[in-house]
């Protein structure tokens, strides 16, 4: 039987706030356990939420920038269970009426794009943790993190292969980070995903029973527990056993997902309103506002690299991946905007490979958009060659804030063109290689290649590469 995979996530992104969601305390990362807990997080009697303001606006600066709709009013609920990091026993989220409502993703698979819908996004508070390490038989509680903000954001289950999921997790992440309301940072837990996985035999328009993979936080685990998660209950159903439905973990060690607990339906938490927030009032103008604030999105700018710059689509994706990169680029661009194309293949070639290399991030670059504007200047203009010109990229590179003009000068790097000096060295090469000169004329185009670097290295990288193919071919031809 052919089987269809159906997939929804929800998205937990850590909002950018300075202070958590209904408290005063700090959110920053990485402080002792317990020290950043404030009364009202662990829930002592006589304490009440307080709303922060800037978790709101980052949550309506998300559904505006997803095309959804902002709900006035939107109430917060009392979501009940019993957790040992969770003090009060109940978690305070939105259920009925969540603050963003609807909205889409739209995802690039290879050569084609996906629509993905969004069913929800609220806001909520995030629990504690637990840990086990350095305690015998025992569980430590840590509550630095409890009350710090998330929004959860809730996908329609149309995602069909793990490699939709990952697209769409990947886009949603980017998207985050470029209106700069969450850091993204999947290893600290600043964004997680939750994958409903079923399958059903395909053209069946009934769903199959699903389970939660709880807590993925990268996008190789969110891949490989999907792709464990769907085989697993193909072969349960081929086996002619049920499913039930439950939620789940991905062990990264063993490469398989194992049962945590049946799954809970709503009903199972006794959502209701809380009784200490009143019901959340936006006025159109503030909205309106943030609307104004919002910097040109992902996609708007992916679609003007190719319209206005005349980048291919895969250049423009690579380019719009993060916010600062593409602000790096444009500010090249905008330098020298004859050359788009020359600027994008530096900024995605040099500039990104020496990032990776030494594991910095575009605004640690080392090498101004100014600087580089000026070095891809003269390569357009025949000042330098490409390889003449990574070895001045590498001088910009160590820091010293130099001008391509002044590498250049200081190392008369400077590039030869003139026919006489250029014809010296190929008339020594060819003097020197007159079986490279006969596999030529017998029809052989490698050898022309290897006559070319050698004229090449005879003029140390000077010499107009241009230049150089033309005349040896000229002086070949006699």
């Amino acid at each position: 039987m052919q089987w269809e995979t159906v997939i929804g996530l929800e998205v937990h992104v850590q909002l950018l706030t300075r202070s958590k969601i209904f408290s005063g305390a700090s959110t920053a990362y990485g402080a002792q356990p317990n020290s950043q807990a404030c009364a009202g997080d662990i829930a002592l009697p006589g304490t009440l939420p307080v709303l922060n303001r800037k978790a709101v606006e980052y949550a309506i600066r998300f559904g505006l920038a997803i095309g959804a709709t902002i709900n006035s009013p939107s109430v917060f609920d009392r979501k009940n269970y019993f957790y040992p990091d969770l003090p009060s026993g109940y978690q305070i989220s939105q259920l009925a009426y969540p603050i963003v409502e609807g909205g889409h993703i739209t995802i690039q698979m290879e050569d084609k794009e996906k629509i993905i819908h969004l069913t929800r996004a609220h806001l909520e508070e995030d629990a504690g943790k637990s840990t086990h390490e350095g305690f015998h038989d025992k569980t430590g509680i840590d509550l630095n993190r409890a009350g710090t903000g998330l929004l959860e954001i809730v996908s329609e289950p149309e995602m069909r292969s793990s490699a939709e999921a990952v697209a769409y997790a990947k886009t949603l992440h980017s998207l985050v980070r470029w209106i700069g309301i969450c850091d993204g940072n999947m290893q600290e837990g600043s964004f997680r995903c939750d994958a409903n996985v079923s399958v059903r035999p395909a053209g069946s328009k009934e769903f199959g029973t699903r389970c939660e993979i709880k807590n993925l936080n990268s996008f190789r685990f969110l891949e490989k527990a999907i792709e464990y998660e769907v085989a697993r209950h193909i072969d349960v159903l081929e086996s002619g056993g049920k499913l039930i439905q439950q939620t789940r973990l991905y062990d990264a060690d063993r490469d398989e997902t194992r049962a945590m607990r049946s799954k809970e339906n709503a009903y199972d938490y006794r959502y209701f309103p809380n009784p200490d927030l009143l019901p959340v009032v936006i006025p159109e103008e503030w909205i309106e506002q943030i609307r104004e604030q919002l910097p040109e999105l992902p996609k708007d700018r992916y679609n003007r690299y190719i319209h206005d710059f005349g980048l291919t689509a895969y250049d423009a994706d690579v380019l719009t991946a993060t916010r600062e990169l593409a602000d790096y680029f444009e500010k090249t661009v905008q330098l020298l905007p004859e050359q788009s194309k020359l600027c994008a293949n530096w900024v995605m070639g040099e500039v990104s490979g020496r990032l990776h290399k030494e594991e910095l991030e575009i605004d640690q670059c080392l090498v101004s958009p100014e600087q580089l504007a000026g070095l891809l200047l003269r390569i357009s203009d025949g000042t330098v060659s490409g390889k003449i010109a990574k070895d001045i990229f590498d001088s910009m590179w160590q820091g010293n804030g130099n001008s391509a003009d002044a590498i250049i000068d200081a190392k008369n790097l400077r590039q030869i063109s003139d026919d006489s000096e250029i014809g010296k060295w190929i008339d020594a090469v060819l003097t020197a290689n007159q079986q490279q000169v006969a596999d030529y004329r017998a029809g052989k185009e490698k050898a022309f290649n290897s006559l070319v670097g050698q004229v090449m290295k005879m003029s140390k990288g000077k010499a107009n590469p241009a230049q150089v193919n033309a005349l040896l071919k000229k002086r070949l031809a006699e």
